[in-house]
């Protein structure tokens, strides 16, 4: 309360302001009047109270504002105690030119950041179209950990550094560590071998390679590997080549395909062709041999040897960086169709891949070294006349003292050529990162039916006689054709016999009466007797998956005949079957969940790059003239991704055709380890005189292939001496188990089999490792 009369006093207001100086008011003014801002701006002039209050001197009542006038401010209803908390207009802040110019500046300077998380590459200050300057780097790092470096750069001194062009400074040439991660030791160093071949590093002027690695050591992923490296880099800071093809069986078309998406998943789009309208595929080819420049859209042309033959016109028109060819034993004849439209390609670089490159003689085998590197053995008449006859006489096992020498000399000499341009390593590598192989060769006896079909049809036809000076005839090759399929089962000759054919005349009454062809008869099949104990034995006492491969589709029905009156489920795979349902039923036969038992294989149709790990066992029922063919089908249960100890079973008929064909197989392989594989001590086993003797029987024997071998380890046809340490399934048969019974055997399968029909069984294993075999 405020007396009358009293000094005015100043208050404090709660938000701070002061007010003026107050005159003397009564109790019952300070009750009716309120001093806010609000409540004094409404107050009208003149009224109650308002000779009291001393500091409102409002102006005129102010009239109404015309439209446009600014005579009248809206400052007058603004409260005079407080300053508003805000600005209250609309008129935008000014600031400094120099600090907006700071601003922006600041904003241009910052560099941009790739929105990726933890993104390490160097972007530097290049825009697009503007040539980089300065030193020239690798496309990957050479000093990351376990980084592939195929190209260093020679060591530039202080001077050179100063005096060289930095656009002509060669650069490191790594391979993408996507790759490189993945990859194997032996794999590595293939693929730094196939980049110094291709690149003339190796044999200056020559670009051109053979990768020779047996099965299941990764030559695709090597290759896709080269590919790619040479698509993207070189040491000159740009790619090497733009365009690469790889030619392959129609059966691995879709493989190569899958494998490119595999290892190098959305990083490039490959173009695959096999079959389909000619015009259709004439304007695909056509197409990616117009591709040009830096950035091609499918740079890699996936193409069937079928299909490249029919439409090498479009091919030739153009060129190509690049060409491997898989399977390239395909090649081993320079006179046929599909090797000159292929040497017929605008390329220099060429790599050719076979696990088997000697299949047959030297000859074939220079023809795949003359496709890649034409030249470096001379004309195919030179090759012959030097290389060629001296190292076969050498071989001879009734070669003299003299030719020896001379064949192992010329021996050496071709193989330190070759040697630049081919690389072999064995499936022992595969020892590391696989289970344990055991390989048998079993010899199985032929029934009495068999046996007196056999000595019948060589009576008649009397094929022996017609084999003059060792070229056989073409009765001779069909009397070989009856031959193994007698050995496999009486059933597949039974037409002949029915119409007489030449050798089978009267050989319809040996067969039991009231015989059927269309129910089969195990039993009366020595082979099909050991199949069927071996199936038998496999399903009651393991959870293992069984692979047959045959050589005739008629075989096969046999198995399926086989597999339905003993209710194994199987899935069958031949010439027959196209390549996307391929696909699907060897994926689902390799998973766990599948319910096959069984699948049956054709080895002409698919013995090749297919990956059948979900079996651990499997039987090659009949043997085929070309190891090539055998060892491809052998392999297809032995590959990455295997866990199971695995069992490989060659059937043959003992004292028969087949062991003939086995001992003429033997004979190649040696020939081909002494020049693919280096193998100086290979056994002088047959000489070819006695693979002239196709056509004998030998009944008494319990196993021909090892009385030919003159074997030093048995006594009486038992073995008295182990295999010499450091033997395994490749090396020579004499140096593996020879078993006369079921004793020395390590297959419990095989034991239970034995009483059967076996005679007489070789056996080896892939490596030491054997623990868990049962």
């Amino acid at each position: 309360m405020v007396r009358e009369g009293t000094p005015p006093h100043t208050h404090t207001l709660p938000w701070g302001c002061r007010t003026p100086s107050l005159p003397s008011l009564s109790p019952s003014f300070l009750q009716r009047r309120s001093l806010a801002p609000s409540q004094l701006a409404k107050r009208k002039p003149g009224g109650d109270g308002s000779e009291d209050d001393e500091d409102w001197h409002p102006e005129a009542t102010p009239k109404k504002r015309k439209p446009g006038s600014e005579s009248q401010s809206w400052e007058c209803y603004v409260s005079p105690f407080r300053k508003p908390l805000a600005q209250l207009t609309n008129r935008p802040h000014c600031l400094d030119s120099s600090k907006h110019e700071a601003f922006i500046r600041s904003i241009l300077s910052k560099p941009f950041k790739v929105p990726i998380p933890n993104y390490q590459g160097s972007l530097g200050l290049r825009a697009l179209g503007i040539r980089r300057t300065g030193v020239r780097t690798a496309l990957h790092d050479p000093s990351e950990e376990g980084a592939l470096v195929l190209y260093e750069p020679p060591p530039l001194g202080a001077h050179d550094q100063l005096k060289i062009d930095k656009d002509k400074v060669p650069i490191h040439v790594v391979v993408d560590p996507v790759l490189s991660r993945v990859l194997r030791p032996h794999q590595r160093e293939g693929v730094k071998f196939l980049w110094e071949c291709v690149t003339s590093r190796r044999i200056p002027g020559s670009h051109g390679c053979i990768m020779a690695d047996e099965m299941g050591l990764g030559k695709t992923l090597q290759c896709i590997t080269l590919m790619w490296t040479l698509l993207r880099q070189s040491p000159d800071g740009k790619p090497e080549i733009d365009k690469a093809m790889v030619v392959s069986p129609s059966s691995l078309v879709k493989n190569w395909y899958n494998e490119v998406g595999k290892w190098l998943g959305g990083r490039i789009q490959p173009l695959a062709i096999d079959g389909g309208c000619k015009d259709e595929i004439d304007r695909k080819l056509a197409g990616f041999m117009n591709q040009r420049g830096l950035r091609v859209p499918s740079p890699i042309l996936i193409i069937s040897y079928e299909t490249f033959r029919l439409h090498a016109e479009v091919l030739q028109k153009g060129s190509v960086g690049l060409v491997i060819c898989d399977e390239g034993h395909r090649l081993k004849n320079s006179e046929n169709q599909t090797y000159q439209a292929l040497d017929g390609l605008n390329t220099p670089r060429r790599v050719l891949i076979s696990g088997t490159p000697i299949q047959n003689d030297l000859l074939e085998y220079f023809s795949l070294v003359h496709f890649v590197n034409s030249g470096i053995l001379g004309t195919a008449q030179e090759f012959k006349k030097h290389f060629e006859i001296p190292i076969l006489k050498g071989r001879d096992a009734d070669a003299s003292e003299v030719e020896r020498h001379k064949g192992e000399e010329r021996l050496k000499e071709l193989i330190s050529i070759v040697n630049r341009c081919l690389i072999r390593r064995t499936s022992d590598i595969l020892s590391k990162y696989l289970p344990v192989k055991i390989e048998q060769v079993v010899c199985c006896r032929l029934t009495p039916l068999q046996t007196e079909l056999y000595k019948h049809f060589l009576k008649q036809a009397k094929p022996a006689e017609e084999l003059k000076e060792g070229k056989i005839s073409v009765s001779s090759l069909s009397s070989i054709t009856s031959l193994k399929k007698l050995c496999n089962h009486p059933a597949l000759i039974y037409e002949k016999c029915v119409e007489e054919e030449e050798g089978f005349a009267g050989a319809l009454e040996l067969f039991p009466a009231g015989y059927s062809p269309k129910s089969l008869e195990p039993q009366l099949s020595g082979k099909m007797l050991v199949l069927d104990y071996i199936l038998a034995v496999t399903r009651s006492t393991s959870s293992d998956k069984v692979v047959l491969v045959s050589n005739y589709t008629q075989t096969l029905d046999l198995f399926e005949k086989l597999c339905r009156t003993r209710r194994y489920l199987y899935v069958r795979l031949d010439g027959t079957m196209s390549i996307k349902k391929r696909a699907k039923i060897v994926e689902r036969f390799n998973s766990l969940s599948s319910p096959e038992f069984v699948f049956m294989l054709s080895s002409k149709a698919g013995g090749c790059g297919l990956n059948l790990i979900g079996a651990n066992r499997l039987i090659m029922f009949d043997p085929d003239w070309n190891p090539a063919n055998d060892e491809q089908a052998m392999a297809r249960v032995w590959r990455d991704g295997q866990k199971k100890i695995c069992y490989i079973y060659r059937l043959l008929s003992t004292g028969t055709i087949e062991e003939k064909i086995f001992q003429r197989q033997t004979h190649k392989k040696a020939l081909s380890s002494c020049v693919v594989d280096e193998e100086q001590d290979v056994e002088r086993h047959f000489s070819l005189g006695e693979l002239k003797e196709l056509f004998i029987l030998n009944e008494t024997t319990a196993s021909d292939t090892h009385d030919k071998i003159k074997c030093r380890r048995c006594v009486n046809g038992h073995q008295v001496k182990p295999p010499p340490d450091g033997s395994d399934c490749t090396s020579d048969l004499s140096q593996w188990n020879h078993c006369a019974d079921k004793r020395g055997l390590q297959d419990s399968v095989l034991k239970a089999t034995w009483d059967a029909a076996v005679t007489f069984t070789f056996h080896h294993h892939s490596h030491e490792e054997q623990r868990g075999i049962p």
